[in-house]
Order: C-alpha cells, then structure tokens, then sequence
C-alpha cells in the first residue's frame, strides 16, 4: 500500500474518477485494463472480501485510519491510496455521496451463461432494461431474496455501471450473472428448456394467474427442475418473442385501479413470492 496525497484535479491519478466515461471504463478493445468503479467504505470492502483487484483507493484525509481498520487487507496490496481534502474531493464526480470513499478495481471477468444456470433454481431474466438504478436494485433484491443468478438481454444496462455497483450495495459481485447469446430470445429459451425450467413471465396478459396461485407455489404440483422469471422494461415491458415463448405469466394483484409496480419493487415482490417463500 502506497499513500499518495493529490493536490489538483489535474492528477492523471483520478482519470478513473473523475475523466473516463462509462465507456471508457470498460475498454472493450482492451478488456485486461478495464475498470469498475466502488463508491462507499461498505463496497469497497467486499470488494477486498469477493477477491477484486483493486487497483487504487481514493479517500478523505480524515477517514485514512478507517479504512485501514475496515479493510485491513489493503496493507498487503499492491494498492495505491491516494488522499486529498474534503474541498478537492467534492469536485469529484459523486463523492459527495459516497461518505469520502471511492476506487477503482479492475472489471471481473464475465461469465458463461451455463457458467450461471448450473445448479441454479431460481433465475431473473432480464429484458430491455436500460435504467441502471433499476437494474442495481433488482440485483440487490435478489442478493436479500436468494435468487441463484441473473440473466440479461444483450441490449441490458451494464451492471458494472458505477451508478449500479452503487445502487447494489455491490451486491453486483455476489449474484452470478451472463449476458444471454443471441440469437434473442430463442437462444435463452431453448438453453433453459433443455435444462428443465420453467419459464415464467411479468406481465398483464390474458394468460396471467395471480403471483399467489398454487400451482406457481406448491413443489409437488411442479415438474420443473428450476424457474425462470422474466421481468421487462417499465416502457414496454416484454417483447412479443418473449411472451410467446415462455410457459405461463404472472400478476401481482394490485388495489385502487394501479396497473403494476416499478420494476425493481416487482422484483422483489415476485422473488421472495416464487422463490424465497418457498425455501421457508
């Protein structure tokens, strides 16, 4: 561990933080040098628990004795961290919300989709969503609610976006994820068939049986050996390809003429509903 002390924004140091676009951060032609960013003490510590490589720490003058105490790994990293004062550190792009706490760790490797749905029995599959703060969300309430993994559409948010990591709790890096292949969706459907899912998707259509129906609830009345649940953009929600192809559809039932919830608040109504439940 290296302690530097930045004096202007014009340190190449906080490029990272403070210059590199989203894009930018992800270097897709240059995937070894790729770099996520951690906002808050509590992510960057389980940052150093789940075996990320940070690469750099950049804290509040005043909270350097705190984060050795609550990460004392660093000590034994190669891992730059780099101090500067409150008033410079607020110029930063979103250190004002992360209670003095920022870094930077290279992006983990991506995975497999079968990598992600061997062993699993409870599944999210994403479509269309685009909102990052939705999608750190759902990740988090899967995290709470057990889900075993997450699936996303290759057109999904990133969920390696500092705004998502954030929104997560870093609950990003304990969920497994893979971006489904294309073609979409026949792909997926056909991978999770073979596997023994059920399909079953979030939406108001003809279909739909309530979320608390007993056939979605009861083991013994279900032949699956897992399921899979679709959730769609609030836009849209899912594609007709989609619909088309899963199993069966589900609602959540609703009062006073509401049609349906946030997506991130359905989510979590719908795992602990279909697959927390159940384990209990």
């Amino acid at each position: 561990m290296a302690i530097s002390r930045i004096k202007d924004l014009s340190d190449s140091r906080l490029d990272p933080y403070l210059r590199l676009s989203e894009r930018q951060l992800r270097s897709v032609l240059h995937p070894d040098e790729a770099l996520v960013i951690l906002e808050s003490l509590f992510v960057i510590k389980l940052a150093f628990e789940r075996g990320l490589d940070v690469v750099s720490v950049l804290v509040d003058e005043r909270h350097v004795d705190a984060l050795e105490r609550a990460v004392p790994r660093l000590g034994e990293k190669d891992v730059d961290v780099l101090v500067a004062d409150r008033g410079l550190l607020s110029q930063v792009t979103g250190f004002n919300v992360t209670r003095g706490y920022m870094a930077a760790a290279r992006r983990p490797a991506a995975r497999g989709l079968r990598d992600v749905l061997e062993g699993a029995r409870s599944v999210a599959v994403l479509e269309g969503l685009v909102d990052v703060s939705n999608l750190g969300a759902i990740f988090r309430n899967a995290a709470a609610l057990g889900v075993d993994g997450i699936v996303l559409a290759p057109e999904c948010a990133d969920p390696l976006n500092r705004r998502a990591v954030r929104v997560s709790m870093g609950n990003v890096f304990l969920v497994p994820w893979a971006v489904a292949p294309r073609p979409w969706p026949g792909a997926l459907l056909g991978e999770l068939r073979q596997r023994g899912f059920e399909t079953v998707a979030m939406a108001l259509d003809e279909r739909a049986v309530r979320m608390d129906d007993p056939s979605l609830r009861n083991p013994s009345l279900r032949k699956s050996q897992g399921t899979a649940l679709f959730f769609g953009t609030e836009g849209t929600g899912l594609t007709r390809p989609v619909l088309d192809g899963v199993d069966r559809t589900v609602i959540i039932p609703m009062a006073r003429g509401v049609d349906s919830l946030n997506v991130a608040a359905s989510s979590a109504v719908a795992f602990w509903e279909l697959f927390a439940r159940r384990r209990g």
